[in-house]
């Protein structure tokens, strides 16, 4: 059961381009805990530019720049806020969402943050830190419903442990991408 309905076909070119981002990202996610603007950009150029030449036989410019704009800015705001996630981050997703809509870009990101949430709770077990991060979780969400603008560094402190959030975004978007094909692939 798909969580949005899709447009009728993800093109394999768009799917190949999320894979050959999702694997480059999460590299450098896990080598250098950012994802680079190189990276980024030019993939949210080359989903603009083809489906603004494919036009009406896919999502077409505006549907990429809905796709953009529904990644790009929910993170960002939250990185201009709270400091978290990071930028790469934001601009990730953001071309996630230009490669494959508005629609995709929520579905991915709603299993990017499923993927993100399972990481976390690894590495609370692991580290045990599951009481000194619920601690700190509460007093960012009382920071957040107060009104209070600040970093979440400055709330959690620079020990506490982190996860790679580029790693869980790509996850997230190479499972909508595979339930897009195998339902593309189901229905023809």
């Amino acid at each position: 059961m798909a969580f949005v309905t899709f447009p009728p076909t993800l093109p394999a070119w768009s799917a190949a381009a999320m894979a050959v981002l999702a694997v480059a990202a999460t590299v450098t996610d896990l080598r250098a805990r950012k994802v680079p603007n190189w990276l980024t950009l030019p993939a949210m150029a080359v989903a603009l530019a083809a489906h603004g030449f494919t036009g009406g036989t896919g999502l077409g410019l505006v549907g990429s720049l809905k796709g953009l704009a529904v990644g790009l800015v929910p993170l960002a705001v939250c990185w201009l806020a709270l400091g978290a996630p990071g930028g790469g981050d934001a601009k990730l997703m953001g071309a996630f969402g230009a490669l494959g809509g508005w629609e995709f870009a929520v579905q991915a990101m709603f299993l990017g943050f499923v993927a993100a949430a399972v990481m976390a709770v690894i590495v609370m077990i692991r580290r045990r830190v599951v009481r000194q991060t619920l601690r700190r979780l509460w007093l960012t969400l009382m920071m957040v419903a107060g009104g209070a603008a600040k970093s979440a560094e400055a709330v959690v402190g620079g020990d506490s442990p982190t996860i790679p959030f580029a790693v869980a975004l790509s996850l997230g978007a190479v499972a909508a991408a595979a339930e897009a094909v195998v339902r593309a692939s189901l229905a023809g």
